[in-house]
Formats: structure tokens, C-alpha cells, sequence
């Protein structure tokens, strides 16, 4: 009888707390009562824990939450979406391409030509260019200097992978360089070189034989490296020409570390070399690969000069810059004996500092709990001044409806609504709430280097089996938007010919059997006495994720897919099964940028663990609009090749795309921004979102008043 009417009475209960938490607020004087600092906290909640705060090493969006407050990059953009300085105060960007004299043709009209009758043509060319014809006419004006470069003999280290079994092999090459050009550029040209032909010759590049140049140097090791191979490592040690854009930035001065420590351009550097050390295993290597080197000027200026063309290099500096008299090796030496570790091998993903971070942002860290709370304290020597709250405290709270009580209670300042709160929220008059559509996507991803998975067939009538309408009707309300490929919807390079997969269980069912999947005595579905049997994974605390995995698992079952489904934890979910690729299927999603750059999740060079790529998609065609992508400065070119990438994804069908969702977001109307002027006048603002609709862009100026201001343009 007891537990008959606990079973009555408990939901009971339950409904009478959430109604008094939707219809009472507590006032402003409730909140403080013994407690007069919690205005000046700033109270954040998250599903998952951070796995470790270090932007070198991270990859989870709960890691970035913290580091965006506790490090700070050269550069981020501003509320238009353009670039603006943090650390860095101004750059410059340009060009110095490089090309050696081809000895083998004959110039137009002059026969063959040494290094300086090469750069005489070209200094002649540049005086008349007002008489050319574009774009060589463009080409000729933005040339800065020209200049010769002496010849010169040095050795390169290269790396040949081995075949399956084989360890990789090093190797090195002699080269011999002839007499080359400089070119000083104001611009970055990417058909420059192009464009040069027509005063050089048609073939003067593409005939250029840069073997004759290079020679490998021969070991035991190098005799059964393929010819075509090494033809390939000469054409990329010595290519006939080298587009080599370069940044310098101005470091700001007075930008401090949080142990006091001055910010200076060897910190830059540092950061660069700790995200390229293969001993860390950065996520971020992709990034920064195309970077040939980085040069400490002096203590505030840092050049950095790329291998090639690369568009999204400037944005990439965003990322936020370590401290390297904390983390070079002779720190981390010291900290491995002091663990009584091996010095050799201990690395950066294993210090102390990864959950003790020292960065230069705006909040300092002060502590960590794991699965509870990081607390943030602010800056005061802040470079911008400090923020206006004195705290901020990151909540892990897994389940959304104690998210929400914790919200209605004033115990949390925002809270991520769930779809089938939207309409409700949205009304209430409490609250100011902020909305859009993501940036980014949810979908269900295939290991493909299991069997099963390798056959695009089955790929797609997987795809063909899920009713994506439905997941968006009935478990997000309403509030998303098929998706059918990697890039951000809202963009342009977004392909919107590409239509989604139809629902059709019946046609799922005849591409299997195409597939040689036939149903059994017992209607599942099999192949060579194989079931066609996986599980499906996802991580715990997401009820989104969860909902759509027992959809999914639904409708596959249905069609006589053997589907199981599992539950993770967080870590274990990402840190043992996702960035080891240990798993047949996930449910999962990508928060995206605006940058059209998808190497590091789509190329098939990032599929080793801990990258990216970590369901193993590959393919040649994708492969080389990824790097054209990522070479291309011409926007319409650039939506070009990204409108093939999506058809190729689309048709692979790597991921089954579901949908992207539309975030609904709500503050205390009490919050807001807080400006003052030169002379000391304060002005309170709305809080309002930028154009890729982060509404927390002003974050150090929030403040919560007493009483909810009334603003002018409320009357």
C-alpha cells in the first residue's frame, strides 16, 4: 500500500514543484538574502563536463566554453563578423613568392635567359604595366620589389609512410637550387604566376624539371621507395614556383598572463610549436600544417610565413596563445621528476596545467571539481579593463529539467530551452530570449572502416529508413531544419540543390538487397550467414540525442536491421570511443564557423585518433576541393567547390544528415550591458545578438541591475 501511493503521490509532487518554479521568481532581495555578492556571479549550466582546459589540446565545446574566457587569441571577429585585435593591436598581410629560372625554354622573342635578364624583363614589365591588360596589369602593380636570390645547395628531411605493416621511413633529398626570383608582393596573388606566363611564356612553369635539382640521398632504407613517389617529394621540395603569404602581427603591449608574466611574440611562436609537436596530439595540427615558419621579430612583433596558399589562415590566429614559461620543456621536465615520471615522455596532454590553466583572457581560473563546477574569478589587470562580473562559476547538471529548476530558482542566470518550452518561454515576460538557427548540425555518423559500413548501399538505405520530419516535429517541436551536407546553412556555401534523403522504408529495403542483404527466418537481415548487426551509441545527459537514437533504432529495426543502442558518459563517450574510433555508429553533432575550411573533419589524412575524421570517410575528389577550398581567396570559386564537396558528402552518405537545430535561449530581463564612457557616464543597453546570433558577444560588460530597466526605446 506504501509504494501504491508513493507511485500515486510522486508525480504529483513533481507537477506542484514545476508549477510553483514556472509561476515564481524569486525577487531580487530573495536571491542575495545572505548572499550579497551573487549579483556579481554569473551562473552558466552545461550537460558535460570539460575534458581539459588547454585550446591547444581540446576539441568539446564545454572545454571551449571556459578556455574563450581564460585565454585570449592575436585576433577574433566582432559583432559584423569582421576581424578585430585582441592581443595583437594591427598586422599586415602579403605576399613574397619565389620562383627558380627555368634554364630549358626559350623567353617570347628572347631566347634563353640567366636570373638577371629574367628579373630585367620583369622590372621593365612592371614600368609599363599602365599598358597591360588585366589581370597581368593587376599582377605587375602589386609587386612590391623584385629581387635574385643566389643558388644554393641544402638537405631536406622527408618522411615516406609505410605500407600496411611497414613503419614509415625517413629519408633525406640534396637539393641543388639554381638562381631564383623574389617577388615582393602587397597582396596576396593567387594567379600571379598565371599571369606571369604571358610575359614568360606559356610553359615556362609548367615545363620546369625540378629533378634535375634534387637527388636523394641513398640509404638501405630509401632503395625501395617507387619512383613515382619520390618524383612526387621532389615536386613538393622543389616546386617551380612558391606562393608564400606572410602575416606580421603587433603584439599589444602591457598584455599579461595571469601569473603576471608580460605576453610577448615568443609565446606566439611557442603556442605554434606545441600545437605541431606530434608528442601532443593536437586536433589543431591541420590548422597550422600549411605554416612554413614563425619568426620572433622582437618581443611584440611575430612573422609568420605559409608553405602555400591558404585562405582561412588569418582567422586560425584566433586561437588562444599558452604561456610558454610555464609550458616549455624545461617546465614540463621539472613537473614529470616532481610526479616521479619519466621526463622523455611526459608531454603537455599530461601536466597539471591542462586543469590549472594560466592564460591571458578576461577570468582567471580558480578551480575545478570534475562533473560539478569550474569556477572563474576576473582578471583585474585585464588589457580591456575587467569584466563586470566578479565571477563565473560553469555548472555541469546533466539532466535539462534540473537545469530548468535551477533556472526558475535563480540559481542559474541562463538557461538553453528545450524545444517544447520554446512557445512557452518565449511569452513569458520575465525573461528577454534570444533565437536562431545553429551554426552547425546533428547526425548519425558510420564507422566506415567496419565491413558493413564500407558498402555506400547501405549507407544510404539507412539514411532512406529514418524519418528525419518526424524527429523534427516530435522531439524538437518544430524548432530545426533538414540538413543534407557539412556546411552551414545560413552560408553560401551551403549547396541548396541538394535535396534529402526520401523517407522510404520499402526503397531502404531494396538497395539492401542490392547489397546482397537478404531477411532470414527470423526477418533479420543477413549476408554470407552474416547478420547485418552494430550498435549505436550517443552520450548520456542529452535527451535530444537519446529520443532520436530510439527513433532511430525504431525504424531499423522495422526495415530488419539488428540495431542495439548504448548510453555513455561524456568522457567515456568522446575520450575511449569516439576519438578512438571504437565504435560502429554514433549520434552526435558539429558546432561550426563561418569558414568554409572542413579539412580537419573531412579530409582523409585526419582519421588517425584523436582527429576528426573519426568515422574514416575518404575519398580522392574530396579531397582536393577540401585543399582547393582551402587555396581559393576568390569567394565564387570558393562556393563552387564547396557546392561539389556537399554533392560528393551527400552522395557518399558518410554521415545520415538529420537536421539543424534552432536555439531558444533566455536571461533575466535584469541583465544587461553596461558602457561607460570617457568621462566616467554610465549608459545600460539591451542585450542583443550579432550576426551569427551569439547574443553573449558583450559578456564582460553584462551586469545585473536590482530592478528591470526601462529603456527608451520601450517608451
Amino acid at each position: 500500500m506504501t509504494i501504491r501511493r508513493i507511485l500515486i503521490f510522486a508525480p504529483l509532487l513533481l507537477m506542484a514543484l514545476l508549477l510553483q518554479s514556472y509561476f515564481w521568481v524569486p525577487t531580487y532581495e530573495e536571491q542575495t538574502r545572505g548572499n550579497p555578492d551573487r549579483l556579481n556571479e554569473y551562473i552558466t549550466t552545461s550537460i558535460g563536463d570539460a575534458s581539459l582546459l588547454n585550446p591547444v589540446l581540446s576539441a568539446d565545446s564545454a572545454s571551449s566554453t571556459i578556455e574563450s574566457l581564460v585565454f585570449e587569441g592575436l585576433i577574433d571577429r566582432d559583432e559584423d563578423l569582421r576581424f578585430r585585435g585582441r592581443v595583437a593591436e594591427s598586422w599586415e598581410i602579403y605576399e613574397e613568392a619565389y620562383f627558380p629560372v627555368n634554364e630549358d625554354i626559350d623567353l617570347p622573342g628572347a631566347g634563353r635567359a640567366g636570373v638577371e635578364e629574367v628579373a630585367a624583363l620583369l622590372r621593365q614589365a612592371k614600368e609599363e604595366s599602365a599598358s597591360a591588360e588585366p589581370p597581368l596589369k593587376d599582377s605587375l602593380e602589386n609587386i612590391r620589389e623584385i629581387a635574385v636570390l643566389p643558388p644554393v645547395e641544402y638537405e631536406v628531411l622527408r618522411k615516406e609512410q609505410g605500407q600496411k605493416g611497414e613503419k614509415s621511413r625517413e629519408f633525406k633529398l640534396l637539393v641543388s637550387a639554381p638562381a631564383r626570383i623574389k617577388l615582393t608582393l602587397s597582396t596576396v596573388d593567387q594567379g600571379l604566376f598565371e599571369n606571369l606566363s604571358r610575359i614568360l611564356g606559356k610553359e615556362y612553369f609548367s615545363s620546369f624539371k625540378p629533378d634535375k635539382y634534387v637527388r636523394l640521398v641513398e640509404t638501405v632504407e630509401t632503395r625501395n621507395i617507387a619512383p613515382e613517389r619520390l618524383k612526387e617529394h621532389i615536386g613538393e621540395v622543389f616546386p617551380a614556383f612558391e606562393h608564400n603569404p606572410v602575416l606580421i602581427f603587433h603584439l599589444r603591449p602591457g598584455v599579461k598572463f595571469h601569473d603576471g608574466h608580460d605576453l610577448n611574440a615568443g609565446d606566439v611562436k611557442f603556442t605554434y610549436e606545441a600545437i605541431m609537436n606530434p608528442r601532443n596530439l593536437s586536433p589543431r595540427i591541420a590548422d597550422y600544417e600549411p605554416v612554413k615558419s614563425v619568426e620572433v621579430i622582437d618581443p611584440l612583433t611575430v612573422k609568420i610565413v605559409y608553405k602555400r596558399l591558404y585562405s582561412p589562415a588569418f582567422g586560425t590566429w584566433g586561437m588562444g596563445i599558452l604561456p610558454e614559461h610555464l609550458l616549455n620543456n624545461e617546465s614540463l621536465k621539472k613537473e614529470a621528476i616532481r610526479l616521479g615520471k619519466e621526463p622523455e615522455n611526459f608531454s603537455m596532454r599530461e601536466s597539471s596545467f591542462n586543469r590549472n590553466p594560466k592564460g591571458s583572457g578576461p577570468f582567471v581560473f580558480r578551480e575545478w571539481k570534475s562533473d560539478q563546477y569550474i569556477t572563474l574569478e576576473r582578471f583585474e589587470h585585464y588589457w580591456e579593463g575587467p569584466p563586470n562580473y566578479r565571477a563565473y562559476h560553469f555548472r555541469v547538471i546533466p539532466d535539462p529539467l534540473t537545469q530548468e529548476l535551477e533556472f526558475y530558482s535563480g540559481t542559474a542566470d541562463t538557461y538553453n530551452v528545450e524545444p517544447h518550452q520554446v512557445k512557452r518561454l518565449r511569452e513569458d515576460e520575465r525573461y528577454q530570449n534570444f533565437s536562431g538557427l545553429s551554426f552547425g548540425y546533428t547526425y548519425i555518423g558510420y564507422n566506415m572502416r567496419r565491413p558493413i559500413f564500407q558498402d555506400r548501399r547501405v549507407r544510404t538505405a539507412l539514411g532512406m529508413a529514418v524519418d528525419v520530419g518526424k524527429i523534427i516535429k516530435y522531439v524538437l517541436y518544430g524548432q530545426g531544419e533538414e540538413i543534407t551536407g557539412p556546411f552551414v546553412k545560413q552560408t553560401d556555401f551551403y549547396n541548396h540543390d541538394v535535396k534529402p534523403l526520401s523517407y522510404d522504408p520499402a526503397g531502404a529495403l531494396k538497395l539492401l538487397e542490392e547489397a546482397g542483404w537478404k531477411r532470414n527466418s527470423s526477418g533479420w537481415l543477413e549476408k554470407d550467414g552474416q547478420k547485418l548487426q552494430f550498435t549505436l551509441i550517443t552520450n548520456s545527459g542529452n535527451d535530444l540525442r537519446k529520443d532520436i537514437m530510439t527513433i532511430v533504432q525504431d525504424s531499423w529495426r522495422q526495415i530488419g536491421v539488428d540495431v542495439r543502442t548504448d548510453l555513455l558518459e561524456w568522457s567515456v563517450f568522446v575520450q575511449e570511443r569516439v576519438n578512438k574510433a571504437d565504435f560502429d555508429a554514433v549520434v552526435l553533432g558539429w558546432q561550426m564557423g563561418i569558414e568554409p575550411d572542413l579539412y580537419q573533419i573531412w579530409h582523409s589524412s585526419q582519421s588517425n585518433p584523436h582527429q576528426l575524421n573519426f568515422v574514416g570517410f575518404s575519398n580522392p575528389e574530396a579531397d582536393d576541393l577540401i585543399i582547393k577550398i582551402r587555396q581559393e581567396y576568390d569567394h565564387e570559386r570558393q562556393v563552387e567547390f564547396c557546392h561539389r564537396l556537399h554533392e560528393i558528402i551527400a552522395a557518399e552518405q558518410p554521415y545520415t544528415f538529420l537536421y539543424v537545430g534552432k536555439w531558444t535561449a533566455v536571461l533575466d530581463k535584469r541583465i544587461v550591458i553596461k558602457d561607460v564612457d570617457e568621462k566616467g557616464q554610465v549608459t545600460y543597453r539591451k542585450i542583443t545578438p550579432t550576426k551569427t546570433g551569439s547574443f553573449s558577444f558583450y559578456f564582460n560588460k553584462w551586469i545585473k541591475l536590482q530592478e528591470v530597466p526601462s529603456f527608451a526605446a520601450e517608451g
